[in-house]
């Protein structure tokens, strides 16, 4: 019995083997077809491969971080800005409180934060450290076109210690004070190159420009790098001499340290006894459990940092959906090449039945093909992944804006996207080893086909399979917040549609009566061979529905992003405001923007002031007055009268988020002005354009117009005046004098670009007010070029302005750029799976091209024929996938709307969210990406056919057939 079975398996064993022999002979004699076959199973692979390979090599280590943050060194010490008050901190992320803090203080606050006295970090180094300086400030750098806002920043970069925070690119370090390096970023921008001189406005010492460098982790970073002690000091100095005051921006000094051994969490809770924050290497590595951190004890938290469910759905739903498509697509993809694989072998196939051979050996003889093929895709698909990540690593990088941690492969992913492609091999091999194995021996020697219709039962499948999928995308959407219903939806909905391809490319054929010739021939052929088009179709479709997908969310978050964005004025408005207490500089300023900028138009502007003249109106001097713009008490919200809104009930906080009390209505202003009002107008309100004919008519009369209906009260609005700003805070009603209140008409619009209130000059004056000239508006007929605003800086920077300007740009979408790629890619992609499928199609239907050449058809009636029948699976796979990517799109939007609505809802019942505004979260359809799908793919792909077919048919036997 034994033998018997170990016979059997030996026998089986060789049939496999004799099976696996006689496909990879297949395979070499037909190239062609095999190439076919292996580029349809292995072009997803190298997507699929190249995009593990480039995610988990941005993906830094924790200790890659580190170094990109504190180089070498094994700890970074900061002043706390507490002075020498004890501090209690957080191992991770840097946040801290004083160690003394009682209730009713501040809650917990960054670090970096904190503007209070400064300790010296020094003052915790343990003995034996070795250290070195690294600070910043920002500085106004002079360019060949003007000037360059940008850091400036002081390290000893070539020390050891600061290895791995920035790589020089070019050129060497700098050696004495009077060198520089700069980033690469900067040298673009500014137009300066290694060997320039740098010069900062108000400071007359120059820089030698010595080597260039990039920061690893923020290539587009502008920077500067000095030598400690070289620049910040001097220039600080410098601006204080010149302007009164100096605020660098970056900062007291931090210092990177080398310990012996390690920066240890004993070690860092002294230095914070000293009012030191420390970010130590070895604590960053290796956390202290939680209950050792006495932060966290105080500040009722854990070091968990547990992500939001929302956030986790945000990062997770479209790679899991989109993942899923393309899973879905590398199986599609091979549908139809096995099955016309099996039947240009089918007189093969039949020999071996001649010969004695069983369905079985049929079957495994078909299975072997798509083993083969599955695992010669695997790997080619692998490399070439590989290969075109590591050739576009830097075109990543630069997109990324950082440098890859180094080429990481994890052989593990990339195994399992190798099987995944002879897994498919297999699959798709199954069906047309099983119907090679029903056919007779007779029709597989003599090639004769039948017409093949659609099964009755395959559209019910696929009609249910739609219905249900789009119900779990839906109510994934609307009642769950697993982003794995919608995705498995969307998928379900997809197959359905892929189920219902014959049933659809039946529906098609009807359309072919109004065709011309060669158009009809191939619909005819398509629906007469719909086992052959229906997965050339449904390969198309899922290769369009991924990328619809994507186009649909970006454009539906481009959408969203562009309602959120607050402009400060129209777009192409340039507004200047003077930085001298009485505008006398506006004067130049004006012919300077009016020299370089295509101005179509110009509105001055003034501020109110109150005071003598004789005070200095940018400060709080004693005797110089000024004024607030006062909410009468009934307007004021709820919440801001109390130090703590949770302490109010539920159904309180819960009224706010609808009370126009509480609406959140400030928007940062072109122009700053003193409580938002604008001394002006009806110009004012064409400047930017604002359309209310009611309040033209009001400021022409010579009334005020407020525009935040908070502020009225029976008419008027009303201006506390305040004697001495010395003696004055912000809010605090008792060191204000009497009220002076103005009659005023309320605008329709609220608050439009920040403006509050325009008030004509008269009605100032009659209000006890003076005027100083603020500004200017200026309209442009077209949006100024980067070199005229380079040439403006230039000249204001002659005569050494403190000009306050804004240029709207408006928003500037970044989905344009994406939606053109995923465009550009859909069409590749698209036209690939549908040039490959309709070649496996022609070769099915190669007897019927001979039957043409052989009845008298003209030459080039092949190549039309050939051209159309790629350009209807086209047609009809864009149309299908465009229909079925927009499902999880929107199950996705209406998912992240639902997130975004819990998120609401916790902040108005804790009594913070009052001003939020409402979620929003469009769907939009881009429409602009399915037209090109929809137009340009086809034809592109019914050009390629035609192009690359052959007008005359090669003379074979008709048994080849």
């Amino acid at each position: 019995m034994s033998g018997r079975t170990g016979g059997t398996e030996a026998g089986r064993f060789h049939a496999w083997r004799a099976a696996i022999r006689i496909a990879r002979r297949d395979a070499w004699r037909y190239k062609g077809r095999s190439a076919l076959v292996l580029s349809m199973i292995a072009l997803p692979i190298v997507g699929v491969s190249a995009a593990d390979i480039s995610i988990r090599s941005s993906e830094l280590t924790k200790p890659q971080q580190i170094t990109r943050e504190m180089g070498a060194a094994d700890a970074r010490l900061t002043s706390g800005g507490m002075g020498h008050r004890a501090l209690l901190q957080s191992p991770v992320d840097g946040a801290s409180m004083p160690a003394d803090q009682k209730s009713g203080d501040d809650g917990p606050v960054s670090a970096a934060g904190i503007a209070a006295d400064q300790v010296d970090p020094r003052v915790a180094l343990p003995p034996g450290a070795h250290w070195i300086s690294d600070q910043s400030a920002y500085a106004r750098v002079r360019t060949p076109s003007g000037l360059l806002d940008t850091w400036v920043r002081e390290m000893k970069a070539d020390d050891p210690i600061a290895v791995g925070m920035l790589t020089l690119d070019r050129g060497r370090f700098p050696r004495s004070g009077n060198e520089m390096i700069a980033t690469r970023a900067f040298l673009k921008s500014s137009g300066l190159h290694v060997g320039s001189l740098v010069r900062t406005r108000g400071f007359d010492r120059t820089y030698r420009i010595v080597g260039a460098y990039e920061l690893p982790d923020a290539l587009d970073t502008e920077q500067l790098t000095a030598l400690p002690g070289s620049f910040i000091a001097a220039y600080a100095t410098a601006m204080k001499a010149a302007r009164g005051s100096y605020d660098g921006g970056g900062g007291p000094p931090s210092y990177l340290v080398s310990v012996p051994g390690v920066f240890s969490w004993p070690m860092v809770e002294h230095a914070n006894s000293l009012g030191v924050i420390v970010d130590s290497r070895a604590v960053l590595l290796h956390p202290p459990a939680d209950e050792d951190v006495p932060f966290y004890r105080a500040a009722g938290r854990t070091g968990g940092g547990v992500q939001s469910s929302t956030s986790k759905a945000t990062a997770l739903a479209v790679p899991a959906t989109v993942g899923g498509l393309a899973i879905l697509e590398v199986c599609l993809l091979a549908g139809p090449a096995f099955a016309v694989g099996a039947r240009r072998s089918r007189r093969q196939l039949g020999l071996i039945g001649a010969n004695g051979g069983d369905r079985r050996h049929i079957r495994a003889v078909v299975l072997s093909g798509g083993l083969v093929i599955g695992v010669v895709a695997a790997v080619v698909g692998t490399v070439l992944g590989l290969v075109l990540t590591a050739l576009l690593r830097g075109v990543l990088e630069d997109y990324v804006g950082k440098r890859f941690g180094g080429l990481t492969v994890r052989p593990l992913e990339l195994l399992a996207i190798a099987g995944l492609a002879v897994l498919t091999g297999l699959l798709a091999a199954v069906v047309p080893a099983v119907n090679a194995s029903r056919q007779s021996v007779l029709s597989s020697l003599t090639g004769r086909r039948g017409v093949r219709r659609a099964g009755r039962l395959m559209p019910v499948i696929g009609l249910a399979a739609v219905c249900l999928g789009a119900g779990l995308a839906v109510v994934g959407a609307a009642r769950s917040d697993s982003v794995v219903v919608v995705g498995a939806g969307s998928a379900l909905a997809e197959l359905g549609v892929v189920a219902l391809t014959p049933l659809l490319v039946g529906a098609f054929g009807r359309l072919g009566r109004w065709l011309p010739t060669a158009p009809r021939l191939a619909l005819r052929d398509a629906v007469r061979n719909r086992g052959r088009t229906a997965p050339a179709v449904a390969a198309v479709l899922a290769a369009v529905a991924g990328t619809v997908a994507v186009a649909t969310f970006a454009a539906s978050q481009d959408r969203q992003d562009r309602d959120a964005y607050q402009a400060r004025a129209p777009r192409g408005v340039y507004a200047v405001s003077s930085g001298s207490e009485q505008g006398r500089e506006l004067g130049a300023v004006r012919a300077a923007v009016e020299k370089h900028f295509p101005v179509s138009g110009r509105v001055d502007v003034s501020r109110l002031v109150y005071g003598p003249k004789t005070c200095d109106l940018h400060s709080d001097g004693a005797g110089c007055g000024g004024f607030q713009l006062r909410v009468p008490p009934a307007n004021v919200c709820p919440a801001e009268r109390t130090t703590d809104p949770s302490q109010l009930s539920l159904a309180v906080r819960r009224s706010l988020a609808s009370d126009w009390r509480c609406a959140g209505s400030y928007v940062q202003p072109a122009m700053d002005t003193e409580d938002g009002v604008t001394v002006g107008g009806p110009a004012v309100l064409h400047a930017l354009g604002i359309r209310d004919g009611a309040a033209e008519r009001a400021l022409a009369r010579g009334e005020t117009v407020l525009f935040d209906r908070r502020y009225v009260d029976h008419g008027t609005i009303a201006f506390g005046l305040i004697p001495d700003m010395s003696k004055a805070t912000l809010g605090d009603d008792t060191v204000a004098g009497p009220l002076t209140r103005v009659p005023v008409h309320v605008a329709a619009e609220k608050v439009p670009y920040g403006l509050v209130v325009v008030m004509p000059e008269k009605a100032a004056v009659a209000a006890g007010f003076r005027t100083v000239p603020l500004g200017s508006y200026f309209t442009t007929s077209r949006m100024p070029s980067g070199a005229q605003q380079q040439a403006l800086a230039a000249d204001l920077a002659q005569f050494g302005s403190d000009a306050q300007a804004h240029l709207e740009k408006g928003y500037e979408s970044k989905a344009s750029l994406v939606l053109l790629a995923l465009s550009i890619f859909a069409g590749l992609v698209t036209v690939g799976a549908a040039g490959i499928a309709t070649g496996l199609a022609q070769a099915d239907a190669e007897p019927d091209l001979k039957t043409l050449a052989a009845i008298g058809a003209a030459p080039g009636v092949r190549r039309r024929l050939s051209g159309f029948q790629c350009g209807l699976i086209a047609a009809m796979g864009v149309l299908l996938g465009s229909v079925a990517g927009v499902l999880p799109a929107v199950g996705l939007r209406r998912a992240q709307l639902r997130q975004d609505w819990k998120a609401y809802h916790s902040a108005v019942d804790g009594g913070w969210g009052a001003a939020e505004r409402a979620p929003h979260v469009p769907v939009v359809v881009p429409w602009p990406t399915l037209a090109l799908l929809l137009v340009a793919v086809p034809l592109g792909a019914m050009l390629l056919a035609a192009a690359v077919t052959r007008s005359r048919p090669q003379v074979t036997r008709r048994a080849e057939g």
